[in-house]
């Protein structure tokens, strides 16, 4: 990139799962209070920022960004862009944001991303050649429907062929909710509260006992997958403030809390297993980076499940002791799209109580064979 880039601020809603809290607000009520928060953090007038940018995989169509922008008061003439790369969607949003400014097109972007599962539309499918139409739950993401798997049903594959025990995934799970028990108290200064919620709403105390009693989702009784190993569906939002290297030497104020986004890259493999692609992703950003992962200090892994997580970290050797300090998706819940982008609001929080020059990686796999990496430093 010609042109430094740093992320200055950065704010989440609580993540809540399906119908709960949240059940009643539509995205753009979601991320607007989240705007609303960075401008007054970072003491910057509307008029300054540049573009929006948003992931979001489930509101069926339209712009979301620019009902953001416009609910949030920013001027008409600030342009929006909504990308949809299912789960990837907010990291991907934080890519593109990076690449503007990168590239001198934009000096001050919003990026980040937005999702409802409560309010996601029902959709229907126009029958062809004289067939009724039909309800579907999601779109196809491959051509052939034999690279197609249900999530659920290629994580429990993943389980099979890894030999990942049901136990050892349960573990994971429990310690990702013990962490996010921990780090409570500084999870808040990250959150904007909403409706009066302050905290992640599935958060808990697990045990091996209660893990054990619940019944396997899919897969076999030895590697199969329950309630515990895989994230709740949610509703949630996560932003970023990008800004340039000129504009952060404009505002001093913002010297002690910015963090340099290095890179990011995204990557594609096979779309019949698409718990994996995160790793080619993580391993090609370290690699253009000059980074091993012994370089990294801190790691925001995506827990869609823990099957997941756990083959992620193995493959490339990254650390758990280093992996999600405040806890992941498995303790949080899964608002598809604005998921990358709440793991680079931790990573950014992360890195903030870490010495000058920390490395910090996030990571995250999408339906269909996509993954994304990023790589920031303090």
């Amino acid at each position: 990139m010609s042109n430094g880039v740093y992320m200055v601020a950065a704010k989440r809603s609580a993540v809540v799962p399906r119908g709960g809290a949240f059940a009643n607000l539509r995205p753009h009520e979601l991320a607007t209070p989240i705007v609303q928060a960075l401008l007054q953090e970072s003491a910057l007038d509307t008029a300054q920022i540049d573009h929006v940018v948003l992931g979001n995989g489930l509101s069926g169509g339209g712009n979301v960004a620019r009902m953001v922008g416009l609910a949030a008061g920013l001027p008409q003439s600030v342009p929006a862009i909504t990308l949809d790369s299912q789960c990837c969607g907010g990291m991907d949003a934080v890519q593109m944001g990076m690449h503007m400014i990168g590239a001198g097109a934009a000096q001050t972007v919003l990026a980040g991303g937005v999702e409802s599962y409560s309010t996601a539309p029902r959709r229907i499918a126009r029958g062809l050649n004289g067939a009724p139409d039909q309800e579907y739950q999601r779109p196809p993401f491959a051509p052939d429907p034999t690279q197609d798997p249900d999530m659920l049903d290629a994580a429990a594959q993943l389980a099979a062929t890894r030999r990942a025990s049901r136990a050892a995934q349960e573990d994971f799970a429990i310690l990702s909710h013990q962490k996010a028990i921990d780090a409570s108290a500084r999870l808040h200064d990250e959150i904007v509260p909403i409706a009066d919620i302050d905290q992640d709403q599935f958060t808990r105390q697990l045990s091996a006992r209660l893990c054990a009693k619940l019944p396997v989702l899919t897969g076999d009784k030895e590697t199969g997958l329950t309630a515990a190993t895989t994230a709740v569906e949610a509703d949630g939002a996560g932003l970023c403030l990008l800004v340039s290297e000129a504009m952060l030497k404009a505002h001093p104020q913002w010297q002690d809390r910015a963090v340099k986004l290095c890179g990011g890259i995204s990557r594609g493999s096979d779309p019949a297993m698409p718990a994996l692609v995160p790793i080619p992703a993580i391993q090609d950003v370290l690699q253009q980076l000059g980074l091993s992962a012994a370089d990294i200090s801190v790691i925001e892994m995506m827990e869609a499940f823990a099957v997941q997580a756990m083959a992620c970290l193995k493959e490339t050797d990254l650390p758990l002791d280093r992996t999600n300090l405040g806890g992941g998706a498995l303790a949080r819940g899964h608002p598809i799209g604005a998921s990358g982008a709440i793991n680079l609001v931790r990573l950014f929080y992360e890195l903030r109580g870490l010495e000058a020059g920390a490395y910090g990686l996030a990571a995250i796999a999408g339906a269909g064979g996509i993954g994304s990496a990023m790589v920031m430093q303090k």
